[in-house]
């Protein structure tokens, strides 16, 4: 079952968005790969379209089976963002990464959008993404899906 939004834009099962925190969050699971990244961006750009209005994400990868990206790929979607993003205020992507290979894909995700308004850090605890994004850490933790 897909999860809609207030405004019934269809989002895939594993993405939730909470317009009372004006917040995205993406736990993707299996395999996090260029369709899954890809797929995210259409959703970003959808929401950025639809909602006219600033918003934050938190990629949860702790669920993730593998990482099947390359530096190439990480590279194009981050220049590709910044320029999408363009001047629009700025927002934070907090990605929670516990496996280095994510871990240094959103370390460079974040330097290639350096001095662009998206802010982006890798962390290792749900608890100082939730600080860093102003939210309660309730809201970033994983859903139970049994």
């Amino acid at each position: 079952m897909k999860r809609m939004m207030t405004m019934k834009l269809p989002l895939p099962p594993d993405v939730e968005f909470r317009e009372d925190f004006s917040l995205l969050i993406h736990r993707p699971r299996g395999v996090l790969n260029k369709a899954a990244i890809n797929k995210m961006i259409s959703v970003i750009g959808e929401l950025e379209f639809t909602l006219k209005k600033p918003f934050n994400r938190f990629l949860d990868t702790v669920t993730t089976d593998a990482v099947d990206l390359n530096l190439e790929y990480v590279r194009r979607v981050s220049l590709y963002r910044r320029r999408v993003y363009g001047n629009r205020p700025a927002v934070k992507t907090a990605i929670l990464a516990t496996d280095s290979t994510m871990a240094n894909y959103g370390r460079l995700h974040a330097s290639l959008t350096e001095g662009s308004p998206i802010n982006v850090r890798v962390f290792q605890d749900r608890k100082e993404a939730a600080q860093w994004l102003g939210v309660p850490v309730e809201l970033l933790e994983e859903k139970d899906h049994s």
